[in-house]
């Protein structure tokens, strides 16, 4: 009865491999990253597209910030279904634009996690003022919804 037992448990871990193996990262739905920002991912379109809209916490302005518009493309989903993508935002509160690429990662408990890098370009009076206009930086997103 003992090696029964054994060979079971066996199965049922290696099932149970199998299917966090088999996850794959979707990713439409309410992201937040590490600094409270959240953003919002519709469905893929046939073509791989996606739109959305993020609501940051952080800015370097004085305007109140408002909810902005995103649009973005996914890579063909691989096998490993942890696919990279990226996505451009147009601030509505400010005279920039970032634009973010990722991938998008699934643990072995079947959290998914999209780990991004990010360019912000704002708006500068002239060619001279451009060397201070990038920022670079990361932003991890975990899932809400």
């Amino acid at each position: 009865m003992g090696s029964i037992s054994c060979c079971l448990l066996l199965a049922l871990a290696l099932l149970s491999l199998r299917a966090a193996a088999a996850r794959k990262c979707d990713l439409q739905g309410l992201w937040r990253n590490e600094l409270g920002s959240n953003m919002t991912l519709s469905a893929l379109d046939a073509a791989g597209t996606f739109s959305g809209s993020y609501h940051t916490t952080v800015a370097a302005t004085n305007k109140q910030i408002l909810v902005s518009p995103l649009q973005g493309a996914q890579q063909h989903p691989s096998t490993k279904g942890q696919p990279t993508f990226g996505f451009t935002v147009q601030w509505q509160f400010a005279d920039s634009t970032t634009a973010f690429v990722g991938q998008c990662f699934v643990d072995r408990h079947g959290k998914e996690t999209l780990e991004t890098m990010w360019l912000l370009r704002e708006e500068v009076p002239s060619r001279r003022d451009a060397w201070k206009a990038t920022r670079i930086g990361t932003s991890i997103f975990t899932r809400i919804k």
